[in-house]
């Protein structure tokens, strides 16, 4: 197979390492990066070879040395530039969250589908060894009955906001916030393990004058409960769990996927290591690629991603979490 040509949307920290784990895939190519300010994309692939920049989006949808586009803007802009992409036959790799709400996903999926190109969320969660790990011992736990997730991470940027200074982690009309920059990870795997519950509940904290800082979501399935937690001003050091009448799973990090162990009721305990490259980006690139290549398929990825956005609205409507983007919802 041939080198996909990559371009890249934002020059952020994401993008770098993004760009780290995807050098050591040996179908990819970095081509191009977008910025809307011509000087900082040139600073950006300083020493990186020869690197197109453009700042125009319009000039890179169109441009036909690009197979693919990475993009990791701000989530209010994902999805007029990932239609604006695909509906000129690019494949989109979009960051997490891949749009503001589920109606935005919707059409975004509709573009993807009319254009025959391949649209799917860079989720790393989903395709780490370590989900598969944990999906395919599932069945050891006996009847799962109660699931605790958590990802609660002081932002540093919480601090500068303290201080009077607001970086985009912490601009509402830019669909951020906690729940959607990092309580995602969690509403994702659940997703991915246990599909779309019944019935969900949602409580938050909104910081006065700003967006939501933490929150938690119970969500309920056929005889199990799910409680996700998280948080952008606070720490969290608890391991998450699957309860089940057999015995119970836990693993570090709800990101990571690390240091996975099943404990049964009596005692006996099973240790499993997914072996994980420390550039785990690599595997959500790898499965893009192999999407491209019509080796793998985009739809269940997808599919998780639509039952997360859905969950993702109703806890913001009953939180009162409203972004500019819900307004022609």
């Amino acid at each position: 197979m041939k080198k996909i040509r990559f371009a890249v949307i934002g020059t952020s920290v994401i993008t770098k390492k993004f760009l780290e784990a995807a050098s050591l895939c040996s179908q990819f190519e970095f081509a191009a990066v977008y910025s809307r300010n011509a000087e900082k994309g040139r600073a950006f692939v300083q020493n990186m070879g020869n690197i197109r920049v453009y700042d125009s989006l319009e000039d890179l949808a169109c441009s036909r040395d690009i197979d693919a586009v990475y993009i990791a803007s701000p989530t209010c802009c994902h999805a007029s530039q990932s239609i604006l992409m695909l509906e000129n036959g690019k494949h989109v790799l979009c960051e997490k969250p891949v749009a503001s709400n589920f109606r935005e996903w919707r059409n975004m999926r509709k573009v993807s589908g009319e254009n025959k190109v391949i649209l799917l969320e860079a989720m790393r969660p989903v395709f780490n060894p370590g989900f598969q790990i944990i999906k395919k011992n599932l069945a050891k736990l006996g009847q799962i009955r109660k699931v605790n997730f958590n990802y609660c991470q002081y932002s540093s940027r919480y601090d500068k906001f303290k201080n009077g200074i607001i970086e985009n982690a912490f601009r509402p009309e830019l669909s951020n916030g906690a729940l959607m920059d990092i309580g995602v990870y969690p509403v994702e795997v659940m997703a991915g393990l246990f599909g779309k519950p019944k019935h969900i509940a949602a409580h938050g904290y909104i910081i006065p004058g700003s967006i939501d800082g933490m929150g938690s979501i119970t969500a309920t399935y056929e005889g199990m409960q799910a409680d996700l937690v998280y948080s952008k001003i606070s720490d969290s050091h608890l391991p998450c769990e699957i309860q089940g009448e057999k015995g119970t799973m836990y693993f570090n990090s709800i990101t990571g996927l690390e240091d996975i162990r099943i404990r049964y009721r009596n005692g006996y305990e099973e240790k499993y290591s997914a072996d994980t490259n420390q550039h785990d980006m690599i595997y959500e690139v790898e499965g893009f690629i192999d999407m491209i290549a019509g080796k793998r398929l985009a739809k269940e990825y997808n599919d998780i991603s639509s039952i997360s956005l859905e969950i993702l609205d109703q806890a913001r409507e009953l939180i009162g979490i409203v972004f500019p983007a819900d307004a022609s919802c």
